[in-house]
């Protein structure tokens, strides 16, 4: 693939993944200084990693989740938390996970991504 298509496929699996809203916010939001980075995630995360066949989008979303886990990083945990279910991921499997960070990540990042899931399931239930 060259760039365009790698952008245009990567577009495709970041709107399945992560919704219209999301992706159509993102957009909106680019400006001189984040442009080239939302064309490159597009491309390269999106369009390269999450396009492979070596992996199904669940398995992927799963190890995100872990991946966030461990480097704490709250804000895209949440996003993936999210968007976990358009792959078909549970809460009982998020659940798994989160008991498995707690060990290989140590517990107080496990206690905070628990805290975070709880909230998103909870604001998801709400909006039915």
């Amino acid at each position: 693939m060259d760039d365009q298509q790698r952008y245009e496929a990567g577009m495709q699996v970041r709107r399945a993944v992560l919704g219209d809203a999301h992706v159509d916010r993102s957009i909106a939001n680019r400006n001189e200084v984040t442009e080239e980075f939302q064309n490159f995630i597009t491309r390269y995360a999106w369009g390269e990693i999450w396009t492979r066949d070596g992996l199904p989008r669940h398995t992927r979303s799963l190890l995100t989740i872990a991946m966030m886990v461990a480097l704490n990083r709250g804000e895209e945990l949440a996003l993936h938390l999210r968007a976990a279910r358009n792959n078909g991921v549970t809460r009982d499997e998020i659940k798994e996970v989160l008991l498995q960070t707690a060990i290989y990540c140590g517990v107080p990042a496990a206690n905070s991504a628990f805290h975070l899931a709880d909230r998103i399931f909870k604001e998801q239930d709400a909006a039915g």
